[in-house]
């Protein structure tokens, strides 16, 4: 993510979700980075960020 289009269709397929287990979505776009608060496993949210095209990778969980 390098500008503020790329973050809004990540935040807009997160978004999609907040029925169905997505609690919340943080962008972080100096850091590249999306923390998302969710029941979903992170293949799942990785699989989702990766249909907007959008280059994706797992750092951690909390």
């Amino acid at each position: 993510m390098t500008c503020e289009g790329c973050s809004g269709a990540v935040e807009r397929v997160l978004n999609k979700l907040k029925d169905k287990g997505v609690e919340n979505v943080a962008i972080d776009l100096p850091g590249q980075m999306v923390k998302v608060k969710t029941t979903l496993s992170c293949e799942e949210i990785l699989d989702v960020i990766k249909k907007t095209g959008k280059e994706t990778e797992f750092i951690k969980t909390l």
